[in-house]
């Protein structure tokens, strides 16, 4: 599978709405932490999404889509999106949050091509300074460890899953090299 990640243009949404929440739904089902400890119903999906819409309109959100085939949106196989912090003492920095693969798309490199675009977009905005969480132990953790991510610290009960469990998250960064 060749996979393009491209930024989502908000004329295009509606097209991938679908597979964006087909996506998050199977990813939750799959076991990814990544907001919902149980899988969310297609409208709770949906209706994150159109949030998400609404902070890529005010400039607050870099939204990036893998897409299975270049020229349909409808495509989508995996989402990374970057928070841009916007007080004016983090100009510097972002989050990079809701990193999902569809689990039919994983294990091929999707993950990683979409940080690395991730991380080129916000160097491209003049961010320098990366911040995320993700699930302890995780397949995510180590991915971010090989593609040179730091560890911050933990913090214990922080995501509940399915079961009822809380487990906890590791806070990670990178910094960029400036261009």
């Amino acid at each position: 599978m060749t996979i393009t990640i491209t930024p989502l243009a908000p004329e295009h949404f509606d097209a991938a709405l679908p597979a964006l929440c087909d996506t998050l739904c199977c990813s939750v089902a799959a076991g990814a932490s990544i907001g919902w400890p149980d899988t969310p119903s297609l409208d709770t999906a949906a209706d994150y999404w159109r949030g998400c819409l609404q902070a890529l309109q005010a400039g607050e959100r870099v939204f990036l889509v893998a897409l299975a085939h270049a020229d349909d949106a409808a495509s989508v196989v995996g989402t990374a999106q970057l928070n841009l912090a916007t007080m004016p003492n983090g100009r510097h920095r972002a989050e990079v949050m809701k990193v999902m693969v569809h689990p039919r798309a994983r294990r091929q490199g999707v993950a990683q091509a979409l940080m690395q675009r991730a991380e080129a977009e916000a160097l491209h905005r003049g961010r320098w300074l990366l911040v995320l969480d993700t699930l302890t132990g995780g397949d995510a953790e180590r991915l971010y460890t090989r593609l040179g991510w730091q560890l911050c610290g933990r913090i214990p009960a922080y995501a509940e899953l399915a079961d009822g469990r809380c487990e906890a998250t590791t806070v990670m960064y990178r910094q960029l090299q400036p261009a």
